[in-house]
């Protein structure tokens, strides 16, 4: 952070260049509260306006002012808190799947990628494994408000009897049968890719699967007539290629898109927004076989 102004009636002397005393520098948005409170813990600080910082001198400032500063955030969190839980009080969430606890509001839902998503991006939720719970915390709530209805009616869909009622309404459909046919041909591993425009093998690249890792291309043609249902808009050109799903490391280590892949586009380079669900899901499908691991 940078001070944006300093106060009137500052001091501003600071350490000669060519005498360097021990000592840290911080800086902060200008406050005159904050200012005070800085001052008052730090009556030896000098503004140095060249540099547009303070100079706390003395061989423990770093330790000091990591203290002071953590105990402003401390502070700042707890009236964030209370005003959050006000806003509860006032305007409360009334759901079977969310309970006030004594620290955060605690959720627990059938699992949905629709909940785990819209959870992931409220701003300090955490997921509790052992209890397989949500904490967010009080000072998130307005944004937990906002994201409400779309986790609760994720959260209905994917109860067990709904789940089973949705299963019996499909039995014995097209619609059934064209989601098994589409499911086994995804377990095949298998990707139409222009002959023109082939993507490297081993590294991650974007597709309609998501992100892959294309390990062969064989020069195997693609039969338009067999493939059709699941692969519209595919040629006599095109060539299969075979992936495998990418490991965490490998998706760190992915430079994302700085510009969005073209409509027609096959494969692309992934970009932010496709990285960072995908580096999570690497993350907890790497941790979980880890955990089974004896």
């Amino acid at each position: 952070m940078t001070e944006t102004k300093s106060p009137a009636a500052q001091d501003e002397t600071s350490p000669r260049d060519d005498e360097p005393k021990p000592g840290a520098e911080v800086s902060f948005p200008y406050d005159r509260m904050t200012v005070e409170q800085f001052r008052n813990r730090f009556p030896r600080a000098r503004w140095n306006d060249v540099r547009k910082a303070w100079f706390v001198p003395g061989r423990t400032a770093s330790r000091r002012i990591g203290r002071w500063l953590a105990e402003l955030e401390a502070e700042a969190d707890a009236h964030a808190d209370a005003k959050g839980r006000d806003a509860f009080a006032f305007d409360p969430i009334d759901s079977p799947y969310l309970e006030l606890g004594k620290a955060s509001f605690r959720i627990r839902t059938p699992y949905s990628k629709t909940v785990v998503d819209e959870l992931r991006e409220v701003p300090f939720s955490r997921w509790d494994g052992d209890l397989r719970i949500w904490h967010v915390p009080f000072r998130s709530y307005e944004e937990l408000r906002r994201r409400w209805p779309e986790i609760e009616t994720a959260a209905r869909r994917n109860e067990p009897e709904e789940r089973r009622r949705r299963a019996d309404e499909r039995k014995g459909t097209e619609r059934e049968m064209r989601s098994r046919l589409r499911a086994a041909e995804r377990k095949r591993r298998r990707y139409p890719l222009p002959a023109e425009d082939l993507p490297p093998t081993g590294r991650p690249v974007a597709t309609s699967y998501g992100i892959v890792v294309f390990t062969e291309i064989t020069g195997e043609l693609v039969d338009p007539a067999l493939v059709a249902d699941f692969y519209p808009g595919v040629t006599e050109d095109y060539l299969w290629g075979y992936w495998r799903v990418p490991t965490f490391d490998e998706l760190v280590r992915t430079w994302p898109a700085k510009t969005p892949p073209r409509r027609d586009a096959e494969w692309w380079q992934p970009t932010i927004e496709e990285l960072r669900p995908a580096r999570r899901a690497a993350r907890s499908r790497e941790a979980r076989k880890q955990a089974k691991t004896p």
